[in-house]
């Protein structure tokens, strides 16, 4: 068996055994997330925090420095992600190193691991940036800002996982008010 052909498979019973958990741990995500962007560990996100976390990603994908990332950077850095990821997940149930998955090493129960370890990483910076075409890191820095002082509700300068999963929350009923209205909305004639 291939190492490609069981790595995909092993991505393929992953992806069924957490979908349905996916939907369930929106909140979760939302503040493990926030937890990760919060660098220096005081239970709040800075401004400085916050844009770093989103440029830094972009920066990463900006394979010639130019300061626009380009829709090929993006897909590079999203297949190279996915590359690295696969292989993690293969070293880890490679438990004896012999480049090879036994059934034993396949069926093997697994050591407890923290929930964002599992949480399905899909390059998701990387799909809207696609859809569009290039992002300039300038502006993707300014609309970060931006999106920081819609989240920090009490102007106190810093952002806390609620205000996170709030925003996330507005921004939903937001989303669905306008397709709602859109629906509603008779043809033009």
């Amino acid at each position: 068996m291939s190492r490609t052909l069981l790595i995909g498979g092993v991505a393929a019973v992953a992806l069924a055994t957490f979908a349905g958990a996916a939907t369930a741990q929106q909140p979760a995500r939302a503040a493990a997330h926030a937890q990760r962007a919060d660098t220096d560990g005081d239970g709040r996100i800075s401004q400085a925090e916050f844009v770093a976390r989103r440029v830094a990603r972009l920066t990463a994908a900006d394979a010639n420095g130019d300061g626009t990332v380009t829709r090929e950077e993006l897909r590079a850095r999203a297949v190279a992600h996915r590359a690295q990821r696969a292989e993690t997940r293969f070293t880890r149930l490679d438990t004896n190193g012999d480049g090879a998955i036994s059934r034993e090493e396949f069926t093997a129960p697994r050591p407890a691991r923290a929930r964002e370890d599992r949480r399905g990483h899909r390059a998701r910076m990387a799909r809207p940036a696609v859809a569009r075409g290039s992002v300039v890191i300038a502006e993707a820095q300014a609309k970060s800002e931006q999106a920081f002082a819609r989240l920090d509700t009490d102007r106190d300068g810093y952002v806390t996982a609620a205000e996170v999963r709030a925003g996330r929350q507005q921004m939903r009923e937001e989303r669905r008010a306008a397709r709602q209205a859109s629906r509603q909305t008779p043809a033009s004639e």
